[in-house]
């Protein structure tokens, strides 16, 4: 039912009425009647005459007339309704009661309703008004739906646009506008099954920035940002418009070169992308330095999915990062093997940590005066059940890159602990010995370090005094002011703190004059030198040994391996001393004899050869 407000407009609207019949009288009383109405009315006397007005201006209600001379009014409706531009208009038929009038034949031709003569006004009114009703409805619905179909090709574009927006946004980097991880398997795919057909050969390159995380943490986000768009442009730059870079997240870009037949092309691709690192980056007035290592595959029939040629060019990066002599390297199978084997060393690791598999060895710092063990460092050990003695250089770097550093620190921050309290308890050692333990750059940037180490020291009641941490300074240059605020929570528990491997690294001197260290160890490769005849080499350990004393840092000499590098230790004063000359690291039952009694008068070992463990500060 039509609403009020249509009811209302309808009243306002100019309605166009023809009427069509052969008796003038007719005409003339309906014309009267409707005008009467409001309608504009049209007459036409037949059928002939009817079709020409319609066509001329098309009415908005038609009243027609059946019995007339020449067409009747059948033939008049079914014509109107046969013509497109004619057919939506609404036809009532006009009969005499005493005509055969055949309703059914109206309907079917098209008619819309019928009057009969004589005409009764209120029929004739309410017929009509209904059709024109029922006819402005309609138009109203077309119009409706048209504006309706409108709205919705115009959202159907807005939904076509946003799904664009949001499949940019799911496989393009925000940052960088590149390709991301996503979208770079997906291509990778692509490549994978078209070298299957035997129509593509491709290559694999990822790249890690080198030195980025410092430059990030140093400098800032918001720096480290534009740092990356500006590796990202000239990557791009330097690359053919067939090739593919992405930024797979982080400082980590891949790139996917297509026809590369052999690691030789490869590997000329490489050299020629990492030179874009020679020349520095010039980001808001600074001048960066960054290098790059690349991991390189080449593609071929053995790879099934994209993940294991990502995962693959991956190990080829940090094959590459970890040597000293090449800034790239090509993957080979028996990486693949290397790297099952390391993540079987992996799961092993895990079990020992907590299942209790490891066990702490303990090397002796020796008073160089008096020759007595005034201090010992705790060294992790790992008796494998198959494959007996591992060595630390084996399963640290795995701990440290899988995270277990966490528990593994912990746990030998506990374990030493409870051993010097043992100690202490025993009265095996005096109030004045300390235990050295090792933080990793991991460990040491933990935000749960300082909870850990109060609550061992808690547990264990052992004095913050008789504990000494060592730290190295690559610690340190992970993040200056990260490790000032570390040290300085350290330093306030008057836990003693150890410079270790020192002039292994850059600007020692100005770490010393910052940092609240205790104690610098000097790194072996120094005191090995010692037996050298150059006076250059010789007035290394002389020279910071001075450094030392004009800061009031007491020096203790690693990897002391022969007599006559003990007696120039001892000329020149130096106060501690640790190495395979007094003692191999060992079981604390081994070391208990030899606590509280001096090793100058028991035999030295002069044996350097042990394979159990092949330095002598093992990691």
């Amino acid at each position: 039912m039509p609403d009020r407000h249509f009811i209302q407009s309808f009243d306002h609207v100019s309605i166009d009425i023809l009427i069509v019949d052969d008796k003038p009288n007719n005409l003339r009383l309906l014309s009267t009647l409707l005008e009467r109405e409001g309608y504009n009315v049209r007459k036409a006397l037949d059928g002939e005459m009817a079709i020409t007005a319609i066509n001329t201006l098309s009415p908005d209600l038609v009243l027609l007339d059946i019995m007339m001379p020449g067409l009747d009014g059948y033939e008049v409706c079914k014509r109107l309704k046969d013509n497109p531009h004619t057919t939506e208009i609404p036809i009532i038929f006009l009969t005499a009661l005493n005509e055969a009038f055949d309703k059914v034949k109206a309907f079917e031709v098209g008619g819309s309703d019928y009057i009969t003569k004589p005409f009764q006004i209120e029929e004739v009114l309410i017929r009509i008004r209904n059709q024109v009703m029922l006819k402005l409805s309609e138009e109203r619905m077309r119009n409706l739906n048209s504006e309706l179909e409108e709205r919705v090709i115009e959202r159907t574009q807005q939904l076509q646009a946003a799904n664009q927006q949001l499949l940019q946004m799911a496989l393009h980097d925000m940052l960088t506008g590149l390709p991301n991880r996503a979208l770079f398997m997906q291509e990778l795919q692509r490549a994978l099954d078209d070298h299957h057909r035997g129509n593509e050969t491709f290559a694999v390159l990822f790249l890690d920035c080198d030195r980025f995380k410092i430059v990030n943490d140093s400098l800032g986000h918001c720096f480290g940002d534009a740092v990356l768009i500006h590796i990202s442009q000239r990557l791009r730059s330097n690359l053919e418009s067939t090739d593919l870079l992405a930024r797979l997240g982080g400082d980590e870009f891949a790139v996917l070169l297509p026809n590369i037949l052999h690691s030789d092309q490869a590997i000329a691709r490489t050299e020629a992308l990492l030179q874009t690192f020679v020349q520095p980056f010039h980001i808001e007035g600074r001048e960066i330095f960054l290098d790059a290592s690349v991991g390189i595959v080449v593609g071929n029939t053995t790879y099934s999915k994209p993940e294991y040629i990502l995962r693959d060019a991956d190990n080829a990066m940090y094959r590459a990062k970890a040597s000293k002599n090449h800034r790239y390297h090509v993957f080979n199978a028996s990486m693949h093997q290397e790297a099952l084997q390391r993540l079987q060393l992996e799961v092993d690791l895990r079990r020992a940590i907590e299942q209790g598999g490891l066990s702490l060895y303990y090397q002796p710092i020796v008073c160089l005066k008096t020759g007595r063990i005034v201090a010992v460092e705790a060294l992790v050990r790992w008796f494998h059940e198959t494959y007996g003695m591992i060595s630390p250089v084996e399963f640290i770097p795995v701990a440290e890159e899988t995270g277990l550093i966490h528990p593994l620190g912990n746990w030998v921050l506990f374990e030493g602990c409870r051993q010097l309290r043992r100690w202490q308890v025993n009265q095996d050692v005096d109030e004045t010995f300390s235990m050295s333990i090792n933080l990793s750059v991991q460990q040491f940037h933990d935000p749960h370090l300082i909870d850990h180490i109060d609550q061992i020291l808690k547990t264990t009641q052992v004095r913050p005094q008789n504990l000494d941490l060592e730290i190295t300074e690559s610690v340190i240059m992970e993040g200056l002011m990260p490790t000032m605020n570390m040290l300085h929570q350290i330093k306030a528990r008057q836990i003693l703190l150890s410079l270790d491997d020192f002039g292994t690294g850059f600007s020692s001197l100005s770490y010393l004059h910052a940092f609240p260290f205790d104690l610098l160890k000097i790194d072996k490769s120094f005191i090995q030198r010692l037996d050298h005849t150059s006076s250059q080499s010789v007035n290394l350990v002389p020279a910071i040994m001075a450094i030392a004393q004009t800061l009031k840092i007491q020096v203790i000499a690693e990897g002391i391996e022969s007599l006559s590098q003990l007696r120039d230790l001892q000329r020149l004063n130096c106060a501690r001393g640790q190495g395979f000359l007094f003692a191999k690291p060992m079981p604390p039952e081994s070391l208990q004899p030899l606590l509280g009694v001096s090793l100058f008068n028991q035999p030295l070992s002069l044996d350097y050869s042990s394979t159990e463990v092949q330095s002598s500060r093992p990691t």
